[in-house]
């Protein structure tokens, strides 16, 4: 178990609002905080409300993620949140654009991971928390790029867990549901599928916050209908798939995907 409160966080993808929520929620706690993202401007009210350090990074470039962590100095902690929407048909990415998706939301935590833990290792605490998404427990239409970075976070995540089990170095995995005021699936517009309730940004920095004082293996941040649909899609996919075609109707996942295509 991980105290935050006098340790150096790393959180990743600070520029957005479940970001921000992050951070707040992190500093109330005692965290000496070091954000990261792509927005200079974003970052520097960050700096200047919750005084915690910038470090302008993008994390599609590999190159910038080894600059940051030695921007970034000694890490205790490390939240990646860093995340592209990547929805659509595959058919319809470039190969650039497949692999910024997958660089952002798959090797950049796993990179960031290899780079920080042997410190924590050595030094036996720390903890790192990888925000994931429901999408890595059940597929949907329209974001099997999304869900292969999710579904491979997850494993990443629980596997590497197993390996640095009495390390004294803890990993984490959050993963929300449909988030309501910020963020990626609140900045479409869109209404989520068949009824289903959405979760807040402080409801997810408050789970991760718990996630690393207890060191908690997987949090589940979304109500209980989705967290049961998502458990009774990840075991038994085709009644999942047929289940997902009637709640998400063509018209959604058009104006979701027309709503992230300048992000990709």
């Amino acid at each position: 178990m991980t105290n935050i409160s006098g340790s150096t966080v790393l959180l990743t993808g600070a520029s957005g609002g479940i970001g921000h929520a992050l951070a707040r929620a992190l500093v109330a706690r005692g965290a000496d905080l070091v954000v990261t993202g792509r927005r200079a401007d974003a970052l520097g009210r960050l700096e200047k409300t919750l005084g915690a350090r910038a470090v302008v990074a993008d994390l599609g470039d590999r190159d910038a993620v080894e600059l940051l962590v030695e921007q970034a100095g000694p890490v205790d902690i490390l939240v990646a949140n860093a995340a592209l929407p990547a929805s659509g048909e595959l058919l319809d990415y470039t190969t650039e654009q497949i692999d910024r998706s997958l660089d952002v939301n798959l090797r950049a935590p796993l990179m960031l991971s290899r780079l920080l833990a042997p410190r924590m290792v050595a030094q036996g605490r720390g903890h790192l928390v990888m925000i994931g998404s429901i999408s890595g427990r059940t597929a949907s239409p329209a974001t099997s790029l999304y869900s292969t970075a999710k579904f491979g976070l997850r494993g990443f995540a629980l596997a590497l867990r197993q390996d640095l089990h009495g390390s004294g170095v803890g990993v984490s995995l959050v993963q929300p549901g449909f988030v309501r005021e910020a963020g990626m699936f609140a900045e479409t517009g869109a209404t989520p599928p068949g009824g289903i309730r959405t979760v807040s940004p402080e409801q997810v920095a408050a789970a991760t916050v718990r996630a690393i004082e207890r060191n908690r293996t997987e949090v589940n941040v979304a109500p209980v209908e989705l967290r049961l649909g998502s458990a009774i899609g990840g075991l038994f996919p085709a009644f999942g798939a047929a289940v997902q075609r009637k709640a998400a109707p063509d018209v959604l996942l058009r104006q979701i995907t027309e709503a992230q295509r300048d992000k990709r």
